[in-house]
């Protein structure tokens, strides 16, 4: 495991387009088995690249499955892409992916980025990496979910939510972003961004 902080990606930037298989199709209500970014027609879109095996996405990911239960109600969506390499990281194999949704319920899609190029597109180099977006797809917050860390305490949410509620509520961005950081993201051989 190689201990990696999220890249930061420029506010109001605009989410690069996606379209990706979906491990879960009958999770957002939304038709076929494929989702692409101009689907998502909510408040604040959150999305969030990680994996079925990495401790740190573990560490969020039940307080993740309340999170998106708890934001629904304010019109807030969550994705979960996953961008890892899956002949060296066999645990998270689209089918491993499909079977870790249905085992959490997850109220959300969880996508496969086979290619890896929508996480280069994003600018995505950790798990978890956190970036949310508002109606106009462009970017109010990257950054990590909470502070705490594996076997540092529960997952709370609390960055993540104080930004959401912030915008939500007064259309403000949060001054203070603080980096994410996880497991890097398994790139293919020779796949790695610059």
């Amino acid at each position: 495991m190689a201990l990696t902080y999220s890249t930061m990606e420029e506010l109001g930037s605009s989410a690069p387009p996606f379209d990706l298989p979906v491990a879960n199709p009958s999770a957002d209500g939304l038709p076929g088995d494929r989702r692409r970014l101009d689907q998502y027609d909510a408040a604040a879109l959150v999305i969030v690249f990680t994996c079925n095996h990495c401790p740190f996405a573990k560490h969020v990911e039940d307080a993740l499955i309340q999170s998106a239960a708890a934001w629904a109600n304010r019109g807030v969506q969550f994705a979960l892409v996953n961008s890892n390499d899956a002949k060296g990281y066999p645990e998270d194999s689209f089918d491993a992916m499909a079977a870790r949704a249905a085992e959490k319920a997850y109220p959300f899609p969880y996508l496969y980025d086979e290619s890896q190029e929508v996480a280069k597109a994003y600018g995505a180099v950790c798990t978890p990496d956190i970036f949310a977006y508002d109606r106009s797809k462009k970017l109010v917050y990257r950054g990590r979910y909470d502070e705490t860390r594996p076997g540092m305490g529960a997952a709370t949410g609390k960055d993540l939510h104080d930004a959401l509620d912030l915008f939500l509520s007064s259309g403000e961005v949060l001054s203070e972003q603080i980096p994410s950081v996880g497991c890097n993201i398994k790139w293919k051989p020779g796949n790695a961004p610059a």
